[in-house]
């Protein structure tokens, strides 16, 4: 028979597929998956039962609801100082990662150049070589996820169409400064490039930092997409509500590839997530402060384990380093295998958000601490019983 696509079909079952099904047959306490544990805010759950009862319950517009559409030009401009056509200049997604996918099939020919930043999120590669894309990796290495100014240069030519920049960063839990954010708006703009911004976890910056859209930095407002999530605002990742801001001759491309991927999304969500973004500070605060709080309970826990904690500025993940406990001849993986089937806990191992893993770092493994604090402690607990 004529084989499949050769490029999808390449790419194996992922080690968190990998991790989560021996969490499940080991009954482990799983911080290998990247998703709260909680059902999510009332009043947004709320929003959408209404919703649901309050027709049309039919095909929403393509681009996606008025309602929602204008929130997301509203919180822009209450953030960010933003200014947005709601008409022209937003879109609502099946998620965050259709809406990156629209933009790569939209914005990139085959043969060019995309700068990404790695660790990364591990759908980034597969659609950007889908597209045709090249990818041009730009390496952080933990416990710091300095940014090597000097290497983001070379990685850039006159072929390069775009870089994708996760800020804050998963996998890496790093906030781009500022400088950092204009040296990168350099470069995009000496090289007439784009940036598809994927900005999901702009509020889970800690310790005081403040989330800087790249599309706020001068000569940056025509060659930005930015991209948020519902799932990640309101931990409601099962919802699949994403949302662009772009200007118009770039939003204009990209809706047309959203039009033949999924056309729209389910129309109460988006009205929930329309009420969502309108809640006052206090929410967004919570939200903050809640997730560094966790951050905290598990990185002193884990540090009296003896697993010392990278630097974590933002998102719901956390690195720590494993060296000690590595057995001779073991990596990452190696170890997060084992942790699983015998100390009941899971966790990714970091190699695994590197595209050449043969010489990614392999010291580091990745718990998720957007869980209950019962959760936390539990899998602590097994592993102090377990690592001694």
């Amino acid at each position: 028979m004529k084989p499949a696509n050769s490029l999808l079909s390449s790419y194996g079952t992922t080690v968190f597929e990998v991790m989560s099904r021996l969490a499940i047959e080991h009954q482990a306490i799983n911080l290998g998956q990247g998703f709260p544990d909680d059902r999510g805010p009332d009043p947004v759950l709320d929003a959408a039962s209404a919703a649901l009862y309050d027709p049309p319950n039919q095909y929403p517009p393509m681009m996606g609801v008025p309602e929602l559409r204008q929130a997301v030009a509203a919180h822009n401009k209450r953030f960010y100082g933003i200014d947005v056509d709601w008409k022209t200049e937003t879109m609502v997604s099946t998620g965050a990662t259709e809406g990156l996918a629209a933009c790569f099939l939209a914005l990139i020919e085959p043969g060019d150049e995309v700068v990404v930043i790695e660790p990364l999120y591990d759908c980034y590669l597969p659609m950007i070589r889908r597209a045709g894309g090249i990818p041009k990796t730009v390496r952080l290495t933990p416990p710091h996820w300095t940014l090597d100014l000097d290497a983001l240069a070379a990685a850039f030519s006159d072929r390069t169409k775009l870089i994708v920049l996760n800020n804050p960063q998963n996998p890496a839990s790093k906030v781009f400064t500022r400088p950092e954010l204009e040296a990168i708006a350099q470069l995009v703009s000496r090289h007439d490039a784009y940036a598809v911004c994927d900005e999901v976890y702009e509020h889970l910056a800690f310790d005081g930092r403040v989330h800087i859209p790249l599309m706020t930095l001068p000569g940056m407002r025509e060659r930005c997409v930015r991209i948020g999530s519902a799932g990640k605002t309101f931990s409601l990742t099962g919802w699949k509500v994403g949302y662009l801001t772009a200007p118009e001759h770039l939003l204009q491309p990209i809706s047309k590839a959203h039009q033949f991927l999924v056309f729209t999304t389910a129309p109460n969500l988006q009205r929930a997530v329309a009420f969502g973004l309108g809640q006052d500070d206090g929410y967004f605060d919570g939200l903050r402060d809640s997730m560094q709080a966790k951050r905290d309970r598990l990185s002193t826990a884990l540090a009296g384990v003896g697993l010392e904690p990278a630097v974590c500025q933002g998102t719901y993940f956390l690195f720590v380093d494993a060296k000690r406990f590595l057995k001779p001849g073991e990596d990452d993986e190696g170890f997060c295998r084992r942790l699983v089937t015998e100390a009941g806990v899971a966790a990714v191992p970091v190699s695994a958000f590197y595209q050449d893993r043969a010489t990614a770092p392999t010291d580091f493994i990745r718990f998720c601490f957007a869980k209950r604090d019962a959760v936390l402690d539990g899998a602590v607990e097994r592993l102090a019983r377990y690592l001694g």
